[in-house]
C-alpha cells in the first residue's frame, strides 16, 4: 500500500506532509491482540481513502482496494445533506388515514413522521422511555390523532432525504453518533451493534459497558469502532455526547420552532468517523483545510491507531492520479462490463431497479451451466458493488442466467449475502426463483447517484429515446393527409 500511494504522490515529495501512525508512550499490544490483529490483516486486503475536496464546492471520497473502487462519497455545499440533523419543528397536519404527520421543521418541503417512529413520550400520558432496538409494538400503539395535533411542537430527526416530490423522512427517536458509542436520548439500557456477530466479543464488550457510569434516561449503542476499546476510552466518548446533548436542550429552550438544533458534521468528518477501519492504510487529500480537519478530527478519536494522512500536491487532478474518475464515468454507463466478457444492464425506474444479466462473449467454460455459474458469481461481486457506488435503493430485482443445479443457486445466494455484509445500508434478499430472479431490497438513505448528478433531457422529456425518423415521417404524412381533408 506504501508503494502504491509513494507512486501515486511521488516519491520523495518533501511537500507532502505525512502524519506517522506509528504508536508512542509506553502502549505495547499483548501477544493475543497481535495474533488477532494479524488474522483480521491478513483476512482484509489493505484499503486507501482518497480526498479530493473543493471547499465551497465539492467534497468527494473514494474508498480503493487495490486500485479497484469500492465505495464512493460525494456532496455538494449547495446540496449538503441533512440527514442526522435535528429539529425543532411544528405539526403542520395529521392525517389519520395513513397515522402520520407533516412536520414544518425549516425545510421547502414538510417532513413525514409515521406513527411507528412517534416516541412515546409523545404518547398521551407520555412519560415513557423504551429498550435499545425495540419500538413499541403496532398493537399498543395510540392513533397519531391522539398523539399530535397541528401547532404542536416536537424535536424531530432527518431519516432519509426527500425525494422527488417526496419530503424527507423524519424520527422523533433520536441518535446521535461518536467515534465509539451512539448516543440515544429517552432510550433504556444498552447494546453492542448488530454488525458484531461473535458470540464471545458480544459478551466480552457487554461486561464493559455495565461497568460504565452511564447517565439516565439516555440509551447507547456500542460501534464497530469501539469494539476492543478500553473504559477509558468509552467514557471520554460518552463525556462528548452528552455535553453535546446539553448544548442542544439549551438551544430549544431559547429558541422557536422551526430551528436547527444539531447539524451533522461535513461529508470529510462523517466519512471518517463512520467509514474509517484497520484495513485502511492512508488518506490522502489534495486541499490543507482537508488536511488539517482530518488530523485534527484523528487527533481526538484516535489519537494512537490513525492512519496516515498524506498531503497530495501533484499537478494532476487526485482522482485523475488513482484512476478514480474513469471507474466514476462506468457508475453513469447503464451497462457494465464482467471480467470474463458477461455484461450487466442496469435500469433504474421510478418503482425499481432492474439488473439483467447477459453472458455476452463470456465462454470462461465448455459447458452452458459452469458457464452461467460462473457468470452469475462474477455478477454477485459486481452488483453489490455498483448498488453501493450509485447509491440504488428501494426494490431491487436480478435477472440471472437460468442454472439447472440447485448447489449453484445456493452458492451465487451465499456469494451476495457475503458482499452485502459490507454495505452500511440494510438490505434483504429472497431465495433465487424458478425463473432466476433474485430479489433483494435496499434501504434508500438518500437520492442515488444518478439523480444527484443528472436531470431528464429536455429533448426526449427524460425519456432516453426519440422517435424514430420512419415513425416521424409516416406521422408528418398522416397529418397532411388530416389537414388536406378538412
Amino acid at each position: 500500500m506504501q508503494l502504491r500511494v509513494q507512486h501515486a504522490i511521488g516519491r520523495g515529495n518533501p511537500n507532502c506532509k505525512v502524519w506517522p501512525s506509528t504508536r508512542t508512550g509506553s502502549s505495547v499490544q499483548s501477544r493475543k491482540d497481535h495474533d488477532v490483529a494479524t488474522k483480521k490483516k491478513a483476512e482484509q486486503p489493505d484499503e486507501l481513502m482518497v480526498v479530493n475536496d473543493v471547499p465551497g464546492e465539492e467534497c468527494r471520497i473514494a474508498i480503493l482496494q487495490d486500485g479497484h473502487l469500492e465505495e464512493l462519497y460525494a456532496e455538494r455545499v449547495s446540496s449538503a445533506s441533512s440527514v442526522g440533523n435535528i429539529y425543532k419543528g411544528r405539526v403542520t397536519n395529521v392525517e389519520s388515514a395513513i397515522q402520520a404527520a407533516f412536520v414544518d421543521f425549516g425545510h421547502a418541503q414538510r417532513g413525514f413522521l409515521h406513527i411507528s417512529d412517534l416516541h412515546p413520550m409523545y404518547f398521551p400520558g407520555g412519560g415513557k422511555t423504551e429498550k435499545v432496538g425495540r419500538k413499541t409494538a403496532r398493537r399498543d400503539r395510540p392513533l397519531m390523532q391522539n398523539c399530535l395535533q397541528r401547532g404542536q411542537e416536537i424535536i424531530v430527526q432527518v431519516l432519509k432525504e426527500g425525494i422527488g416530490t417526496k419530503g424527507p423522512t423524519l424520527t422523533s427517536y433520536l441518535s446521535i453518533p461518536g467515534r465509539m458509542m451512539v448516543m440515544m436520548p429517552n432510550m433504556d439500557r444498552v447494546g453492542v451493534t448488530r454488525k458484531v456477530e461473535d458470540d464471545d466479543q458480544r459478551r466480552s464488550m457487554r461486561d464493559v459497558l455495565d461497568k460504565l457510569d452511564l447517565p439516565d434516561n439516555f440509551g447507547f449503542i456500542l460501534r464497530t469502532a469501539g469494539m476492543g476499546r478500553t473504559k477509558l476510552e468509552l467514557k471520554r466518548d460518552v463525556a462528548y455526547l452528552t455535553r453535546l446533548w446539553k448544548v442542544m436542550e439549551k438551544r430549544n429552550e431559547k429558541v422557536g420552532a422551526p430551528c436547527e438544533l444539531y447539524t451533522e458534521s461535513d461529508l470529510l468528518i462523517r466519512t471518517i468517523r463512520d467509514v474509517l477501519r484497520p484495513s485502511i492504510k492512508a488518506v490522502v487529500v489534495d486541499s490543507d483545510s482537508a488536511l488539517e480537519r482530518c488530523n485534527a478530527f484523528l487527533r481526538v478519536i484516535a489519537p494512537r491507531s490513525a492512519p496516515q494522512v498524506i498531503r497530495y500536491r501533484r499537478g494532476l487532478p487526485i482522482f485523475h492520479a488513482f484512476n478514480i474518475e474513469r471507474q466514476i464515468d462506468v457508475i453513469h454507463q447503464r451497462e457494465v462490463h464482467l471480467p470474463s466478457g458477461g455484461r450487466l444492464v442496469i435500469d433504474q425506474t421510478e418503482a425499481l431497479v432492474a439488473i439483467d444479466v447477459n453472458s455476452g462473449r463470456s465462454r470462461s467454460a465448455k459447458d452452458s451451466e459452469t458457464n452461467a455459474f460462473n457468470t452469475n458469481m462474477e455478477a454477485a461481486d459486481e452488483i453489490c458493488r455498483q448498488l453501493r457506488l450509485r447509491d440504488l435503493g428501494g426494490l431491487v430485482i436480478n435477472d440471472l442466467i437460468d442454472m439447472r443445479h440447485q448447489r449453484h443457486r445456493r452458492k451465487v445466494e451465499e456469494r451476495f449475502t457475503h458482499n452485502l455484509e459490507r454495505d452500511r445500508a440494510r438490505t434483504t434478499t429472497l431465495k433465487i426463483s424458478e425463473f432466476g430472479i433474485l430479489e433483494m431490497t435496499r434501504q434508500r438513505m438518500r437520492p442515488s447517484m444518478r439523480m444527484s448528478h443528472f436531470i431528464g433531457c429536455p429533448g426526449c422529456e427524460g425519456q432516453g429515446e426519440i422517435q424514430a425518423p420512419d415513425s416521424v415521417a409516416t406521422d408528418v404524412v398522416r397529418q397532411v393527409g388530416y389537414l388536406l381533408q378538412h
